[in-house]
C-alpha cells in the first residue's frame, strides 16, 4: 500500500449528500474490470452525459479540477454497499483524500485499508475551503503534521484516529500492522504449543 505522507494540489468541490458506493462505482464495472481498471469508470453517472461525452458541469472534469487529488464532499460521503472498489475507483482518478462532514462508515474504513486519507470535518469548514480553493489553488494535506494548509485560507487541523495515521504513514493495511508483530506471536504460539499440545495440529 502506498504511503501517504503529505499531498498537495487543487481541491474539487463536490457539495452532494449521500453519494453512494454505486454513484461512485456501477457494480457490473466490478465485475469485468481490474482494480488498476476502474479510474476511468469512477463516478461516470455524474461525469459522462447520456452520449458519453463529459459532462462539463462536473467539477472533476474542468480543467482546474481535473486529476485533483482532494475532494471536498457532502454529508454521508460513500454511503451505501460495501463495495472496495469505490475507494479503488476514486484512487484511479487520482484523489488520495476525501473531505466530508460524514462518511458510511464501511467506505470510512475501506479508506485506510486502501492508502486513502478521510477526513471528518464540520460542513462550514469545509464550505470555508471549498471557497478558498475554487480557483484551483492548491491545498496542502500534512498526514504527519494533521493540518490543512493553503496560501489564501491559512492552516487548520484536523483529527485522525492515531492508529490509522500511522498505519497511513507506514503504507501498512490491517494484515500488514499484524505482521509487524510477526515474532512475537510465533513466540506465543510456541510458548502455547508446550503448555497446551492437545489445541494444536500435529506437525
Amino acid at each position: 500500500m502506498q504511503p501517504f505522507l503529505c499531498v498537495t494540489g487543487a481541491a474539487a468541490h463536490l457539495p452532494r449528500a449521500n453519494v453512494d458506493t454505486d454513484v461512485i462505482v456501477r457494480i457490473e464495472r466490478l465485475t469485468t474490470l481490474a482494480r488498476t481498471e476502474l479510474g476511468p469508470f469512477a463516478m461516470e453517472a455524474l461525469r459522462y452525459r447520456e452520449d458519453g461525452g463529459e459532462n462539463p458541469d462536473f467539477v472533476l472534469n474542468q480543467p482546474a479540477f481535473r486529476g485533483a487529488p482532494v475532494l471536498l464532499a457532502g454529508e454521508n460521503f460513500g454511503c451505501g454497499s460495501s463495495r472496495e472498489g469505490a475507494v479503488w475507483a476514486l484512487m484511479g482518478m487520482g484523489i488520495r483524500c476525501v473531505i466530508a462532514p460524514s462518511f458510511g462508515d464501511i467506505f470510512f474504513n475501506n479508506c485506510f485499508q486502501n492508502g486513502m486519507l478521510a477526513i471528518r470535518l464540520p460542513p462550514e469548514q469545509i464550505e470555508a475551503i471549498a471557497r478558498a480553493c475554487a480557483d484551483g489553488s492548491p491545498l496542502t494535506v500534512d498526514l504527519q503534521a494533521c493540518t490543512l494548509t493553503h496560501p489564501a485560507a491559512g492552516m487548520r487541523a484536523f483529527e485522525v484516529d492515531p492508529l490509522r495515521r500511522d498505519a497511513l504513514l507506514q503504507g501498512l493495511d490491517d494484515i500488514g500492522l499484524t505482521l509487524k508483530d510477526d515474532a512475537l506471536i510465533r513466540e506465543w504460539q510456541a510458548a502455547d504449543r508446550l503448555r497446551r499440545p492437545w489445541a494444536w495440529p500435529a506437525r
